[in-house]
């Protein structure tokens, strides 16, 4: 059984955008970065709880609004301090039309 959930439209996220969804209880953002690909994280800071959703995405980076911390979007990993830990990332796939993303994190990091 696949735990893929649908987001939302792939259209609801202008390239360079970042769009944040509730899925089933998980605050979750979902990123169309500037290399074209969809990607979703766990929408919260790992350094401070703010939603990551509401920074400015850099290429396959997503920056945290309050302190400026980035997270690359492939690898939840941050990228420069404040934040040391990373932050859950989700395999995203992209099906007619709509972006589903699943609930079991691919760097293994939980919230």
């Amino acid at each position: 059984m696949s735990d893929f959930v649908r987001a939302c439209a792939a259209d609801e996220v202008a390239k360079g955008a970042a769009l944040a969804v509730d899925l089933a209880g998980t605050p979750v953002v979902v990123v169309h970065a500037e290399d074209d690909g969809f990607y979703a994280a766990y929408d919260e800071c790992s350094h401070a709880a703010v939603a990551l959703s509401e920074g400015e995405v850099d290429g396959c980076t997503l920056e945290c609004w309050l302190h400026g911390s980035r997270f690359d979007l492939r690898t939840g990993e941050p990228t420069g301090l404040p934040a040391t830990e990373p932050v859950p990332v989700f395999p995203v796939e992209v099906r007619d039309g709509d972006v589903y993303v699943s609930m079991t994190p691919s760097n293994g990091v939980t919230r």
